[in-house]
């Protein structure tokens, strides 16, 4: 699939550049790419569709090696108290703000993204380096009024264990942070499986952990990364040593992940997909709107978990809006990644050019128009890249098709008469992670916004969907899996809870006032 419009000029096509670029950032983090075990995983860069490193991959034997060497870090590890454990954090938030263009060039080259999104997921790891510093000294319990005289009833929080860590390719650095940091101040170990899509950007993340943590007298095992394939995960998803596996994916990997960590009795954070939709109001500011749909929908080319999917919008507004997406859609730079002014980069391989392929077909078979978008556009050096406009699609209901979530920049555009209407559209799919209403009525907001309006785990109004703060806690409800990572009190779910109760009198009183004597 070809367009008339120009293609983009790709100004880092030949292998020999993005080589040098990979390698000048990995050896400045202090990586030096090794050749023992197997060659498996090759990275890769969807800017021209070219390898550039064979990286070493760990296989199920190695992986358990790490889980084993993390218990072990783990018993010296959770009696450090919680402020030095800060300290390996903070040490290692200022390492990547030194680094911070070295990891955002691994981020853009492998992942594909526009180098200011780059450069704002690394300013993610940092963020949380610092909120996870500060929560070092608040891993605090409560203490509760005892029903029995001179006792003293209070809960503590304790280390779970080893914490295995299975991130994505969209967000290689910055999701990964989120559960190592601060499963590492609140005591745990862990082990991180990466995306064998993005196996140079956690080489060097992983790296300068490892020096923050040498620097910090932390012991050498207390963070270790396994590059592996995705069948070679089962020896992390199956461990009894393995206390907490938090895994960031497709709702297919979560469907295969949380029943063999339940069969086991363990505990699983989930972050899978998201379907996610705004409601447009006829009161809505359509400018401002226009740009918060735009980014939702096309950031990242459109491969973000919290990417704008679904558009239900006011009967009396929707043709209105359509014509102003078509327009803006029109023009939006794609191309090099690393060029200035490119706000859309490359779709991460070929299987995700064809699944938006595919789903363009169905819609159309289900009586959608493709309004805008969703052509290819040959990379001049790169035939193996994948450039692809952003597509805008009318819809006449919202179908099978619609209910998925297609990992590419595809926007459904339905409408709506009454509020109601819109509200169960926009619940009537299987997940739940972030979802936005444009409105200037305060009551169709706050509606959104209560128990019977939007059941995602991020709600947002006069914003779009994507573009979430470290400081709150992120995640989402039904099939998107119910975890919840970053900040406001997501720490909890690293660390496991002890009610305790001390009795500082002479006397045993039982509780409930049973005699037993």
């Amino acid at each position: 699939m070809t367009s008339t419009t120009p293609v983009p000029e790709i100004r880092v096509s030949s292998t020999g550049e993005l080589r040098g670029r990979a390698g000048h950032s990995l050896e400045r983090c202090g990586v030096e790419l090794g050749s023992g075990g197997r060659l498996a995983i090759h990275a890769r860069s969807p800017i021209t569709g070219e390898d550039l490193f064979d990286v070493p991959a760990a296989g199920a034997a190695q992986i358990e090696r790490a889980v084993a060497a993390g218990k072990t870090a783990f018993g010296t590890w959770r009696t450090v108290p919680a402020p030095a454990r800060g300290a390996l954090v903070k040490r290692f938030g200022a390492l990547v703000g030194e680094h911070k263009r070295d990891i955002a060039e691994l981020i853009t080259i492998e992942a594909g993204k526009i180098h200011s999104e780059a450069l704002g997921e690394v300013q993610e790891v940092i963020d949380i380096c610092d909120f996870a510093v500060g929560l070092s000294r608040q891993l605090d319990g409560r203490t509760m009024p005892s029903e029995r005289a001179n006792h003293r009833l209070m809960e503590t929080w304790h280390p779970l264990g080893v914490v295995a860590v299975i991130s994505a390719f969209n967000f290689p650095a910055a999701v990964w942070s989120w559960n190592t940091a601060v499963a590492l101040v609140c005591g745990n170990s862990v082990v991180w499986k990466p995306s064998p899509l993005t196996p140079l950007t956690s080489l060097a993340c992983s790296a300068l952990l490892a020096r923050a943590g040498s620097e910090c007298g932390a012991p050498a095992d207390v963070h270790q990364l396994v590059i592996a394939e995705a069948q070679d995960a089962g020896a992390l998803v199956d461990s009894p040593d393995v206390a907490l596996v938090s895994a960031t994916g497709s709702e297919r990997m979560g469907a295969q992940v949380a029943p063999r960590v339940a069969a086991r009795l363990g505990r699983c954070l989930l972050e899978l997909g998201g379907n996610n939709a705004a409601v447009i109001a006829p009161s809505a500011d359509l400018e401002l709107a226009t740009r918060g749909i735009v980014f939702a929908a096309a950031g990242t080319a459109g491969q973000r978990c919290t990417t704008l999917r679904r558009l239900i919008t006011h009967e009396d507004i929707v043709g209105e809006l359509t014509a102003r997406l078509s327009e803006v859609v029109a023009r939006l730079p794609i191309g090099d990644p690393f060029a200035e002014g490119t706000l859309v980069g490359p779709l991460i391989n070929e299987r995700a050019y064809h699944a938006m392929v595919d789903a363009l077909k169905e819609a159309r078979a289900d009586g959608g128009e493709v309004v805008a978008g969703g052509r290819r556009r040959d990379a001049a050096n790169a035939p193996d890249a994948y450039y692809v406009e952003p597509a805008l699609v009318r819809m006449p209901a919202q179908t099978a098709l619609v209910r998925r979530e297609t990992f590419a920049p595809i926007l459904y555009v339905m409408s709506y008469g009454a509020f109601e209407e819109a509200v169960a559209l926009h619940n009537d799919v299987p997940q739940g992670l972030s979802s936005s209403i444009f409105t200037r009525d305060q009551r169709e907001a706050e509606r959104f916004m209560a128990a019977d309006g939007s059941d995602c785990g991020i709600v947002n109004v006069n914003i779009g969907t994507s573009g979430a703060e470290i400081g709150g806690a992120f995640g989402g409800e039904k099939s998107t899996g119910g975890g919840r990572e970053s900040g406001s009190d997501a720490w909890r779910a690293y660390m496991r809870r002890a009610t305790n109760t001390i009795n500082y009198s002479d006397e045993l009183p039982l509780a409930q006032g049973v005699e037993f004597g």
